[in-house]
């Protein structure tokens, strides 16, 4: 998934950067969602493994499917994660290698923009979803609500105006209520709810907020890592002067995500070919 633009490959990175937010999002996520107990869930754009483990701590489920194109990451979440209930697949959102109607809950976190063809996508999770279940997803708001984001992208765009083709909150116009509201409704499912969900993000200090961006996970630190010295260096000193930074030198901010979720439609015919046995 994603583009050239978009490095995802290296677990620990990605970790660092983004994935201690990602797990704390995934747990508002899933008691939102409120599934029962003893449920087959299917996580797609698993990654490194944050929504699928919240789900394995959280939601008692029977098993979980995660699938991801990213070999690296999966690699990343089969090492950290032995719970036995887990598999982990290679495949694409926009071909899942599941059969129909296969799981009571499809998920997938921090993921869905990164898809070439997310309508594609939204079809497939209605086509796996069985009648009674949920399917639903969640994805950063990059235009405003991610606050570690915004600063740097605004920051870096002081600084070089052609960063701000690399800036999710314009590339990602999909991370708004009403274009998720709208794919899900044309994927065919009911009952379609958005929701936001918002989390303090706290950074011991102003490396504990840089650091992370050295790591060459994603499009900021692809970005920051593709700098010259000096440029990176100017970007880091122009961060530094415009985080707000309390007496102790923390960083306060939030992250806001919106999430989506719907059920399949009973009238709706879905496909009846099986891809493959789940899980294997």
């Amino acid at each position: 998934m994603g583009s050239e633009k978009d490095v995802w490959a290296v677990g620990d990175s990605y970790e660092a950067y983004a994935g201690r937010w990602s797990r704390r999002i995934a747990e508002a996520f899933l008691r939102w969602l409120d599934v029962p107990a003893g449920r087959r869930w299917l996580d797609v754009g698993c990654g490194t493994g944050a929504l699928t483990e919240t789900v394995l701590s959280v939601a008692e489920p029977a098993r979980v499917v995660g699938v991801d194109t990213s070999a690296g990451f999966l690699a990343h979440a089969r090492e950290r994660i032995g719970d036995a209930r887990a598999v982990f697949r290679l495949g694409d959102a926009r071909s899942l290698p599941v059969p129909d109607r296969g799981f009571d809950a499809v998920v997938s976190g921090l993921a869905l923009n990164f898809v070439p063809e997310p309508g594609r996508a939204a079809a497939e999770f209605a086509r796996v979803t069985n009648p009674g279940g949920v399917a639903a997803a969640y994805v950063w708001d990059y235009a405003e609500g991610m606050a570690m984001m915004r600063f740097f992208w605004d920051a870096a765009a002081t600084l070089d105006p052609a960063a701000a083709d690399l800036d999710e909150g314009l590339r990602f116009p999909l991370c708004r209520p009403e274009p998720l509201a709208r794919l899900w409704t044309d994927a065919g499912l009911d009952e379609v709810v958005v929701q936001a969900i918002e989390i303090p993000t706290v950074f011991s200090g102003f490396d504990d907020y840089w650091r992370p961006f050295l790591g060459g996970q994603g499009p900021a630190p692809g970005y920051v890592m593709s700098l010259g010295a000096k440029h990176r260096d100017a970007l880091r000193e122009l961060l530094r002067e415009r985080l707000p930074s309390g007496r102790d030198g923390s960083i306060r901010l939030t992250a806001r995500a919106w999430a989506v979720r719907g059920r399949p439609a009973p009238a709706t015919a879905v496909g009846s070919t099986a891809r493959g046995p789940e899980g294997r």
